[in-house]
């Protein structure tokens, strides 16, 4: 990015918090430009059409699609261009990498397995041994095997440190029981990632390790959430006298704690998705132009624009704060910001409000059902795709404030390590 001496997002707010007068533009270099229409011109040619399509329509990718396309961008060299280059990366700066993630989510096109290249790829490139490097990170990169993430339980969400899912040590295996919730995609993995108490007699945080599970392994039982808009995208899993090789343990054992709040961190940057909603608000704009069934277009409704320009405010502000999360990722020595939580908090919030902008502008074909005749019997309705799927997509949207640690959570976490309260 160019550092210029006008008054702009990337790193301005920080460096004056700190007395300096220094301020950077959010415009970018020409080389950084050149980039940007390098990888503009990949998603245009060698994103599937079907993909984009579904992806606008607000449907998601099916496993062999996500598969399909990660060997796509893996082939191309850019399935986790944030992880170290030998093993698999591409030596991008931040800036470059941000530019990269939101031409795809511009795109739009399938993100790489989130469990694989941001969140168990990194803590194995963090803490992980040369054996387990070498035998699960170019798997994961390539989308070879696929990995779900276990630290929900019953009754620990949020306060992840209650966890009670237990990992004994019996010779060279720990035998694992204990029950784990809300984990996504697990019906399609073949490993998880697992915290797990080692340690009943230490303090909460102090007794739990970071364990990596077959999911073939016996014991080991997935079953099915139906959440409230119908769809199949968490599971229970249960662990009964599981036994799991001690050469799948992360690092020290009972220091798990520290291995996952280094994933939080990394996961909530991910969580903003700017890139996504200045996407679905380009959308909502080309939606709302159009008059459908004779009435006038949304886009001339006053409070329909308030709401609009009020979220686009919102997330250039969002852009900003991201921005100077990425300007200062070279001072954090691999570290997760502690100002990804306002990341997190302000990033879901958008997504939110955006769908109650799509339902909104869907009006009642947002209903997958209508009444039709005499009878009142419910029939399927008869409108757009991208109007159907605005209510589950609302409802499925609900969880956004929630995983990655509850926006609750995320409040004490600024009020301590941003703010020092």
């Amino acid at each position: 990015m160019q550092e210029t001496d006008r008054v702009a997002p990337g790193g301005a707010c920080g460096d004056m918090a700190h007395g300096k007068d220094k301020r950077m533009d959010l415009s970018f270099t020409p080389e950084e430009q050149a980039f940007r229409e390098e990888v503009r011109e990949f998603f245009r040619t060698a994103l599937p059409e079907k993909l984009r399509v579904k992806l606008r329509a607000g449907h998601h990718v099916s496993k062999d699609e996500q598969v399909e396309w990660q060997r796509t961008l893996n082939k191309k060299g850019w399935a986790v261009p944030h992880w170290p280059v030998e093993w698999g990366g591409t030596g991008w700066d931040p800036v470059r990498q941000y530019i990269f993630r939101e031409e795809l989510m511009a795109a739009p096109a399938p993100e790489p397995l989130a469990f694989n290249a941001s969140m168990c790829g990194p803590v194995i490139i963090q803490f992980g041994s040369e054996e387990q490097k070498k035998r699960f990170l170019p798997r994961m990169a390539n989308l070879d095997d696929w990995w779900c993430q276990g630290f929900s339980e019953p009754g620990s969400g949020s306060d992840l440190a209650s966890l009670k899912t237990s990992a004994r040590r019996d010779g060279d295996f720990y035998v694992v029981n204990g029950q784990k919730t809300w984990t996504t995609l697990a019906q399609h993995a073949d490993w998880i990632f697992c915290l797990v108490r080692t340690d009943p007699s230490a303090k909460p945080q102090r007794g739990i390790s970071f364990l990596l599970i077959d999911m073939k392994t016996p014991g080991i039982t997935v079953r099915p959430i139906i959440t409230i808009e119908g769809g199949h995208e968490v599971n229970e899993v249960f662990f009964d006298d599981v036994r799991v090789p001690a050469e799948n343990l992360v690092g020290e054992e009972n220091r798990g704690w520290d291995y996952a709040k280094f994933l939080l961190g990394n996961e909530r940057v991910g969580i903003a998705r700017v890139g996504a909603s200045k996407e679905r608000v380009r959308r909502i704009k080309l939606l709302a132009s159009e008059s459908r069934h004779g009435n006038p277009p949304m886009l001339e409704n006053a409070r329909f624009r308030e709401k609009l320009a009020a979220i686009e405010v919102e997330l250039k502000a969002l852009e900003m704060t991201q921005m100077r999360v990425v300007a200062n990722m070279a001072t954090l020595e691999g570290k997760p910001d502690p100002a990804s939580s306002i990341l997190k908090i302000k990033g879901s919030e958008i997504q939110q409000t955006l769908t109650e902008l799509m339902v909104e502008l869907a009006g009642p074909e947002a209903l997958a059902y209508q009444p039709h005749g005499a009878d009142g019997r419910n029939e399927p309705a008869a409108a757009p795709e991208w109007a159907l799927t605005s209510a589950p997509n609302f409802f499925n949207y609900r969880k956004v404030s929630i995983y990655g640690g509850s926006n609750e959570i995320q409040k004490n976490i600024i009020s301590k390590q941003v703010l020092g309260l």
